[in-house]
């Protein structure tokens, strides 16, 4: 098996957005309430959206567990870094007050 490049990487990614996005934005109000089978196992489309929410926050926390490891020391968060959580809530404090 040969190694994968980055923008073979970023492409593959880019489509499959792409396809989520296209088919979301296909779908009419009446469609939520329809009944899709996944598995063997019947899901309204609202149901189905929802799994596959969950589904994809699952693979990416993945790719980001298998990033933090291979960039070691070099990781920048994603979110609030270990140990800021009080600096980080001091400042939405004080955006709270500036409203």
């Amino acid at each position: 098996m040969s190694a994968v490049g980055r923008g073979d990487l970023m492409n593959w990614w880019d489509q499959g957005w792409a396809a989520v996005f296209s088919t979301v934005e296909s779908l009419k109000p009446e469609d939520l309430s329809r009944t899709v089978t996944i598995r063997g196992e019947p899901h309204t489309v609202l149901q189905a959206l929802n799994r596959a929410l969950a589904h994809f926050a699952y693979h990416i926390g993945q790719i980001v567990f298998v990033a933090k490891h291979f960039r070691s020391t070099e990781w920048t968060s994603l979110s609030v870094p270990r140990g800021k959580s009080q600096e980080f809530n001091a400042k939405m404090d004080e955006k709270k007050k500036g409203k």
